[in-house]
């Protein structure tokens, strides 16, 4: 009774405008990060190397790493800065969309904290460091202590700590404002930890792992507070509501749980997503919309007193023209393999890698407005069917190696001759001009 008497609360005290599911569409990639800006816009990180900003419905494109977009988050009222794929880190200005490269980090930028005087930037990377950037300009410090790529950070109110977790199992704790900073092991969880949240006035932390472990506890001790674990692994977003004393926490199976942080009790769990996980989670300013971003390439967003009613979002299966099995094999390769990355259609494209259309007998890195890099670019492969089986029977890796096209191989010598049979007719270009 207590928690449909909540629920109806919630529900009156949110605007009726925000009571609608909302779609929001335009990225070319799965969505991996979420957060919600000053004024209440919308900020999606995505797989296709772009930032959105979201007011309303109608996206901005902020367009400056060379890879995956992984996280944003804002940097007081008229900047953000993201994190991805590329190593790197942009300080973005919202208004302008002026851009600054910070540089690094040896690995993937994989989370990022601004300080709460916002001072400095705090960033999570898979070489096993965590970078912090003075915003005023200056060098970075890069503080080492864990074992393994570092997947998340986190200031405390006061901001004389730093909380960051690794994929070596660990959540520590820095004092990162000392001239020799060392790191202390507050929880030694055994599997990787993806994710973490710092209560208000660092009441309590929160955390999410790769073995399903949603736990709480005591940011001076690690001592439990409480356990929400759940058969769903692993656990791959957190977002916190203060106001509305909300915690969401989005796992590998698609769903979202709703943790009431008042009293400690699960209060909604609903099936988010058809198809695949769910890689971020953001809640709207008053606490009444749960924003989510996954395989698709869409973000998708809840009323969160209505969650129960709606069924999950999205398709349940990743189709082209028509369902899979339906799929001749060479489609059904070009979509295992290429279309996440990949449009056939002709330019302009939102999708992480440049259109195939046109792409037999054309020269590698030419199509216009794509940032190739300058490996494939000053290439010279000409995109044919033995450079195609080439290509995907050694691997990206191999064949052209440093380039930005990820790991990947077909051993299968039939599979190869499909796939190519099937891009020499779906990128023909009938005698249009070749982009």
């Amino acid at each position: 009774m207590r928690g449909l008497i909540a629920g109806l609360w919630l529900l009156a005290a949110t605007p009726v405008a925000a009571q609608e599911f909302t779609t929001l569409k335009g990225h070319g990639g799965p969505v991996m990060g979420l957060e919600m800006l000053p004024g209440g816009a919308v900020a999606s990180a995505s797989f296709d190397n772009s930032v959105g900003l979201w007011q309303g419905r109608a996206p901005r494109w902020l367009e400056g790493h060379a890879a995956a977009v992984i996280a944003v988050t804002p940097l007081g009222a008229d900047h953000l800065v993201s994190g991805g794929d590329d190593f790197d880190l942009i300080l973005w200005d919202r208004d302008s969309g002026d851009a600054t490269r910070l540089e690094g980090h040896q690995g993937k930028v994989a989370a990022l904290a601004v300080s709460p005087d916002g001072a400095w930037i705090a960033s999570a990377s898979w070489d096993g460091a965590v970078g912090l950037w003075p915003v005023a300009g200056g060098a970075p410090r890069f503080l080492k202590g864990h074992d393994a790529p570092v997947t998340d950070v986190a200031f405390a109110s006061h901001g004389a700590r730093l909380f960051s977790t690794s994929a070596d199992g660990t959540l520590r704790v820095w004092h990162w404002q000392e001239a020799a900073p060392v790191s202390r092991v507050l929880v030694n969880q055994g599997f990787g930890i993806n994710r973490l949240v710092v209560g208000p006035e660092d009441a309590w932390i929160a955390y999410g792992a790769v073995d399903g472990a949603t736990r709480v506890v005591d940011p001076e001790t690690g001592a439990e507070i409480a356990d929400f674990t759940l058969d769903r692994r692993p656990v791959l977003a957190l977002a916190h509501h203060p106001a509305t004393a909300q915690l969401a926490v989005g796992d590998g199976h698609g769903h979202i749980m709703v943790i009431d942080t008042a009293d400690w009790r699960i209060a909604r769990d609903f099936k988010a997503m058809a198809r695949g996980p769910v890689w971020a989670l953001a809640f709207s300013p008053d606490g009444g919309m749960i924003y989510a971003g996954g395989l698709s390439e869409v973000v998708y967003g809840w009323p969160v007193a209505m969650l129960d009613a709606f069924d999950p979002a999205g398709e349940t299966e990743h189709s082209f023209l028509r369902p899979p099995e339906e799929m001749e094999n060479g489609e059904r390769q070009f979509m295992r393999k290429c279309s996440i990355c990949h449009a056939l259609t002709p330019p302009p494209s939102r999708k992480a890698g440049p259109t195939l259309y046109g792409l037999f007998g054309r020269p590698a890195g030419s199509v216009p407005g794509y940032p190739y890099s300058p490996i494939l670019a000053e290439s010279d492969i000409i995109w044919t069917e033995e450079s195609i089986d080439a290509l995907f029977d050694l691997g990206p890796d191999h064949y052209i190696p440093g380039s930005k096209m990820p790991m990947q191989r077909i051993t299968a010598p039939q599979d190869r001759d499909d796939l190519v049979a099937y891009l020499r007719r779906a990128t023909e270009t009938r005698g249009e001009t070749r982009p």
